[in-house]
C-alpha cells in the first residue's frame, strides 16, 4: 500500500478522556515502590494497558505471530519484579490477519473500547499504514512499529508515531553498496512486495546500482503464485536478485527458482531471511521435498540485533533466561527475540515518562532520551524531537550451511536520503544483571 492510499482507511471516533499535557519527574526504576495515580487513559495506580495488532493467522502469521508472544514474556518478566513504578504492564494483542481493513477494526476496538494507553509494536507496512492517521488524530502513542517503512519517521505530520527497526531505505542502501563494492558487473534483479516495504528497499538499492538493475518484479501479498515474477527475472539474465519481502515469499521464491533451475546469487532483506522459519515453510510448500533451509546457504542478508545464531551474545542469553522463566514453553525463535527487544525499549520509555505517565509525556520522553536508550541493537536509535526513526544501521552477513550469519561487512551506520554509509565504531551495550533497564526521567 502506498502512502497516498493509506489515508483512505483512517478511522473516526473521539476518546472521552483527554490526555494530560505534562509528565511528572519522579523515580523511573522498575520496582514496586514509587507508583503514581490514574494519570491518563489506560493508566491506573497499579497497571498500564497497552495494545498491539499482529497477523496471528493468514499468510504472514508464520514467524510474525511469535513477536507478541515474545513481547508478553518480557513484560511478564518485568511484572514479576514489580513492574514499572509499581505498575504491571498488561499487553493485549489482536489478530488482523495482515489485512488492513481488519487492522482498522481491531485497533478501533483497542483504542475506543479497551482504552489502551498506547499501541506498541503494531506489525506490518500495509496494515499499520491503515491506522496511523487514526492513532495520531486520537492522540494515542503509536510506539515502535514492527516495520521498517520510512513513513513512521514523520515527527511533524504524525507526532505520536515512532519506528523501531532499521528502515528499509537504509537497508537497501547498505545492500546496494555491498553489491557495488563486491559485484560491480552483476546484473541485478529486484523481487519486491508491492507496497512501501518493496518501494523503500528499492529506493535505497538504486542509489548505488540503478544502472545494474535489469528487472524489477513485484508480488501482491496473498497471491502465492510467483512463477511469472521468477520467470521474468530469469529471462532478464539477472544473476543477482535482491528480495524485499516477507518470509513466506522468500520460501516461495526459493521453491519457484528450484523448479525453474534458476540459480542467481540471492540477497534478502532482514525481514524475510530467518533460516529456521524459511526452512519450515520450504518443507511445507514443497510437501516435504525440501526438508530444511539448505537452499539459504550462501544467501546474503542483514542483522541489526543478534539472534539465536549468536548464542554467546549477552542479550541472547538474557532472552533465553526470560523465555525460560516467563515464556509459554514453545521453542524460542528470532521473532520472539524481536518482540522481547521491542518490549525492552518500551519499558525504558515508560520509565523515562516518570511516576505519573501521560500520553504526551511518553512521547516527549522518547524524543528527549530515546537516542540514549540501550538494547541489543548494533547501532543506536535516531530518536529526537525532529526524528522518530529507529535503529540507524546494520551489518551485512552471509548465511552458512548451519544457518549462521557470518559478517561480511563491519557494523554500518547510515540514514535515508544522501546520508553516507560509515562504519559504526561504538561499543555494544550489555544488559543489566537484573535484565531490566533503569532509566530516570530527565526532569
Amino acid at each position: 500500500m502506498t502512502n497516498s492510499k493509506r489515508r483512505g482507511l483512517a478511522l473516526v471516533g473521539l476518546l472521552g478522556a483527554a490526555a494530560l499535557a505534562l509528565t511528572a519527574c519522579g523515580g523511573g526504576s522498575s520496582s514496586s515502590s514509587g507508583g503514581g495515580d490514574a494519570s491518563d487513559v489506560g493508566i491506573t495506580a497499579n497497571s498500564v494497558l497497552i495494545g498491539g495488532h499482529y497477523p496471528l493467522t493468514g499468510v504472514a502469521a508464520p514467524g510474525y505471530s511469535g513477536i507478541p508472544v515474545g513481547a508478553k514474556a518480557y513484560y511478564d518478566y518485568v511484572n514479576k519484579a514489580g513492574g514499572v513504578n509499581g505498575r504491571k504492564i498488561n499487553f493485549t494483542f489482536m489478530d488482523d490477519g495482515y489485512n488492513p481493513a481488519k487492522t482498522s477494526e481491531v485497533v478501533n476496538q483497542l483504542v475506543l473500547k479497551d482504552q489502551v494507553f498506547a499501541i506498541v509494536g503494531g506489525l506490518g507496512t500495509p496494515t499499520h499504514s491503515a491506522v496511523v492517521d487514526f492513532l495520531n488524530s486520537e492522540h494515542v502513542p503509536d510506539l515502535f512499529v514492527s516495520s521498517g517503512s520510512v513513513m513512521w519517521d514523520q515527527a511533524k505530520k504524525d507526532p505520536m508515531t515512532f519506528g523501531w527497526q532499521t528502515d528499509y531505505e537504509s537497508e537497501g542502501k547498505i545492500l546496494g553498496k555491498y553489491i557495488k563494492d563486491n559485484m560491480p558487473n552483476a546484473k541485478v534483479g529486484l523481487f519486491l512486495q508491492d507496497d512501501d516495504l518493496g518501494a523503500d528497499g528499492a529506493k535505497g538499492i538504486k542509489q548505488f546500482v540503478a544502472n545494474q538493475v535489469v528487472s524489477e518484479v513485484k508480488y501482491v501479498p496473498g497471491n502465492t503464485d510467483v512463477g511469472p515474477q521468477l520467470a521474468n527475472l530469469q529471462k532478464s539474465g539477472a544473476d543477482v536478485v535482491i528480495g524485499f519481502n516477507v518470509p513466506s515469499y522468500t520460501a516461495l521464491s526459493q521453491l519457484t527458482a528450484l523448479k525453474l533451475n534458476y540459480k542467481p546469487t540471492w540477497l534478502y532483506s532482514n525481514v524475510g531471511s530467518d533460516p529456521t522459519l524459511v526452512g519450515s515453510l520450504l518443507n511445507k510448500f514443497s510437501e516435504g521435498k525440501v526438508k530444511d533451509a539448505s537452499p539459504l546457504a550462501g544467501v546474503i542478508t542483514t542483522q541489526y540485533i543478534p539472534g539465536l545464531d549468536r548464542a554467546e551474545d549477552p542479550w541472547v542469553q538474557l532472552w533465553q533466561k526470560v523465555w525460560k522463566e516467563t515464556g509459554d514453553g514453545s521453542p524460542l525463535t528470532n521473532y520472539k527475540i524481536y518482540g522481547m527487544a521491542e518490549a525492552y525499549t518500551f519499558v525504558q520509555a515508560l520509565q523515562a515518562a516518570g511516576a505519573s505517565p501521560t500520553r504526551d509525556g511518553i512521547v516527549k520522553a522518547i524524543e528527549k532520551q530515546g537516542a540514549r536508550f540501550q538494547g541489543p541493537n548494533l547501532v543506536p536509535y535516531r530518536y529526537s524531537a525532529d526524528r522518530h526513526a529507529g535503529i540507524g544501521g546494520m551489518q551485512v552477513v552471509k548465511l552458512d550451511a548451519q544457518a549462521k550469519g557470518e559478517p561480511v561487512t563491519p557494523v554500518l551506520q547510515t540514514d535515508v536520503g544522501n546520508a553516507p554509509i560509515t562504519e559504526y565504531k561504538g561499543a555494544p551495550s550489555t544488559p543489566p544483571a537484573s535484565g531490566i533497564p533503569d532509566v530516570k526521567p530527565a526532569g
